[in-house]
């Protein structure tokens, strides 16, 4: 296992293209109802707070954990696959491309019904190929503000031109018929797409695009986030903001069988240990919100908690380099190590007036900045030696990372002070820098209320002090500060981005300057940038298109709207009860997979 963790490059790789026709659940078993118990519960935490569950309205990790287990997708991933491998989810079978890849003809399986809400008036609600529709449409109604655009602009036939319409005229009309998503009966939906899109089966795996209701998006409005209601394997039961998610099991959710082919020794322990199951064995599924570290590890320690990301901050007193310790070991604590598909970085607001803009002396301000933080130090001392530096914004195991690329930014205290100098940022009498123009400068950092928040504030502190920048640190809660953010509010702010599908495409979105108050939070607009990935996503996978996303790094090392940090290496421990665990590169929650066996 730890040889295959330290080549996580495979894990998801070319491969990933040929999807698979064969499903994963035993189609024998789709049709009687699921016998979780009750009384099998699975406790886990959160360390910072969703945004609800409307998950086209946000990009919130934490909220899209929840939602997959309450919405469906067309599509999904096979659990175990490596390389990661789509198969259908309510979809009988994997759909074929025709029209030279243009069309996509899909059809979904019958008897699929959406959990109980007063939006149906007491009725079985079965989900349809217009739920699909009008999930798809949602996306670009202006009044929704979706953060997840990026996977729809510009590609279905027709919807952009509705969504323009719509902006005129101030509604969306989703009664409209469109040619690029089309409902061709009760359980059939084809999309036709502007051009061929090679990650378009991907984006019917997406999260976001688990089929919602028209009439319960209809009766809760703006507060549909806090009413999810879908046809997944769990339902909400009680939410409190900020605090605790439970779930209960859907009673109406079809039993199925574990039926993954095992492909590495740990694999084959899992298979192990479902076979003969009927699938989901859960009852119940509570998430705690606990952002600080020490008090999540001893919930884990205490049985609190059955399964967790090991927090960073005791790593080195529970880890001997990448095995846990002899007397964690002796628990019987299970270990999953992994190099997560991600990347955290700095994001740099291009319309603050403080650090934003493109003249030369605004941009030599931001590449000074970048140069005073040490990723070393927050290796060291944050990520407590788990993590590895992200040279590039496509993340290791994600199709267009190159191993061989290396950053032409990195901390450099001297050239730091050499740029400021030269572009006109001289100290004043009480040390610190000035604006060109002479004016007190004072760069505003904002972060959560944590301790480990704390580290990076002293981290940026001890670079700036070195170069005469004074700092001015605000605090806010996640989802707070992810809101202002998207609204270009935040001068400078840390965050992360995870693999949503497995292809680059999915992180140099960041920086399109259509994805500006959606997932682009630096607020960048670069014509040339815009260029090239347009250019990258015309082409298929290959070196052509990946050679594209390195131009696309180099153009943003040199603007420096973010600065990228690190690719978290996560220690997953498992209590010995938790039968089946197995982190996925894309999907988070899986807990329908899961078992609980105490004895």
């Amino acid at each position: 296992m730890q040889a295959l963790m330290g080549k996580i490059g495979k894990y998801i790789g070319a491969g990933v293209l040929a999807a698979a026709i064969s499903v994963s659940f035993s189609p024998a078993a789709l049709a009687a109802a699921n016998n979780a118990d009750p009384n099998k519960v699975l406790r886990v935490a959160f360390p910072a707070a969703d945004a609800g569950f409307d998950l086209i309205k946000t990009s919130n990790q934490y909220s899209n954990w929840v939602g997959e287990v309450i919405f469906e997708t067309l599509l999904t991933y096979d659990y175990l696959a490596m390389p990661a491998k789509l198969i259908p989810k309510t979809a009988v079978a994997m759909p074929q491309a025709e029209d030279g890849g243009k069309t996509y003809t899909v059809h979904i399986r019958k008897g699929i019904y959406f959990t109980p809400d007063p939006a149906f008036n007491g009725k079985p609600r079965e989900l349809t190929a217009e739920d699909y529709v009008y999930t798809f449409k949602r996306v670009l109604d202006p009044a929704v503000r979706s953060q997840v655009t990026n996977f729809l602009d510009g590609k279905l036939v027709g919807l952009d031109e509705l969504a323009e319409a719509a902006k005129k005229t101030g509604k969306f009309d989703y009664d409209a018929k469109i040619p690029g998503i089309e409902a061709l009966d009760r359980y059939t939906i084809r999309f036709r797409l502007k051009q061929q899109d090679y990650n378009f089966l991907f984006t019917l795996a997406y999260s976001g695009f688990g089929a919602m209701a028209r009439e319960v998006v209809e009766k809760y409005g703006q507060d549909i986030g806090m009413h999810p209601v879908g046809t997944g394997p769990y339902m909400l039961e009680k939410y409190v903001p900020g605090s605790k998610v439970i779930l209960k099991v859907n009673p109406d959710y079809p039993a199925f069988e574990w039926n993954f082919q095992a492909m590495t020794e740990r694999d084959k322990k899992l298979a192990q240990q479902a076979k003969g199951k009927k699938f989901p064995q859960i009852g119940r599924v509570e998430v705690n919100i606990m952002e600080e570290e020490q008090p999540r590890w001893l919930a884990f320690q205490d049985k609190q908690i059955d399964l967790d990301m090991l927090p960073q901050a005791v790593a080195p007193g529970v880890m001997n380099g990448d095995k846990l310790k002899p007397e964690y070991a002796k628990q019987n604590i299970d270990l999953f190590r992994v190099t997560d598909p991600e990347i955290t970085y700095w994001s740099f607001n291009l319309k603050d007036p403080v650090i934003g803009g493109y003249s030369k002396e605004k941009i030599a301000l931001r590449r000074a900045l970048g140069m005073v933080y040490s990723i070393d130090e927050e290796i060291e001392k944050v990520r407590k030696g788990q993590a590895v530096r992200a040279h590039q914004i496509v993340p290791v195991g994600i199709l267009g990372h190159d191993p061989k690329y290396r950053s032409s930014n990195g901390y450099n205290i001297e050239l730091a002070n050499k740029l400021l100098d030269r572009f006109g940022y001289k100290r004043g009498a009480d040390g610190f820098r000035m604006t060109p123009d002479g004016k007190p400068l004072t760069i505003e950092i904002r972060s959560e209320a944590t301790s480990t928040s704390k580290i990076f504030q002293e981290i940026w502190k001890r670079g700036m002090d070195q170069v005469g920048l004074r700092g001015n640190f605000t605090t806010g809660n996640f989802p707070d500060n992810m809101k202002a953010a998207k609204e270009c509010k935040i001068p400078i702010w840390g965050s992360a981005w995870g693999a949503d599908i497995p292809d680059g495409e999915n992180f140099v979105q960041l920086l399109y300057s259509r994805n500006i108050n959606a997932s682009n939070n630096s607020c960048y607009e670069n014509e040339h940038y815009d260029k090239l990935y347009r250019q990258a996503i015309a082409l298929p996978h290959g070196p052509e298109r990946y050679k594209l996303y390195q131009e696309m790094n180099r153009q943003m090392e040199g603007d420096n709207p973010i600065t990228l940090q690190t690719s978290r290496i996560r220690n997953w421990v498992i209590q010995p009860w938790v039968k089946g665990f197995k982190k996925h590169p894309i999907l988070h929650g899986m807990w329908e997979l899961l078992d609980i066996e105490k004895h």
